[in-house]
């Protein structure tokens, strides 16, 4: 799967706000939340559930992939999404290790795994607890 999913039985705005805290704890900030359902409701679309795109990022990694592949850039900064889907509030993310394996550098590979891990464990944090 292109993607590490899980579900919250928080509301979507509390989910974000675990979410932010336990991503701090894993040194990723969030430079960007963005609101696309109301997003979507301001340019005349209705779309009837609640849905976030948060973009974060550790800048020493950034840094570290960039200096060796700009073409990493694509991928920059990591996406995470977090959404109501039936009444379900999930929290998800595309997997790193699954885009940066397209530039197909064993280095830049085992960054992903890192960060992918990372994020997986503050996804896994919001959820718990």
């Amino acid at each position: 799967m292109f993607h590490v999913t899980v579900k919250s039985p928080d509301s979507i705005d509390v989910a974000v706000e675990k979410l932010v805290t336990n991503l701090k704890e894993q040194e990723f900030g969030v430079l960007w939340d963005f609101d696309l359902r109301s997003k979507l409701e301001e340019k005349g679309q209705t779309f009837d559930e609640d849905f976030r795109v948060l973009e974060v990022c550790n800048p020493k990694v950034a840094k570290d992939v960039l200096s060796r592949n700009l073409l990493a850039g694509y991928f920059l900064p990591c996406k995470m999404v977090v959404y109501v889907d039936q009444g379900v509030t999930k929290i998800g993310m595309p997997k790193p290790t699954h885009l940066i394996s397209a530039l197909e550098d064993k280095e830049l590979t085992s960054h992903a795994k890192d960060v992918e891990e990372r994020l997986t464990i503050a996804m896994n944090q919001t959820i718990s607890g």
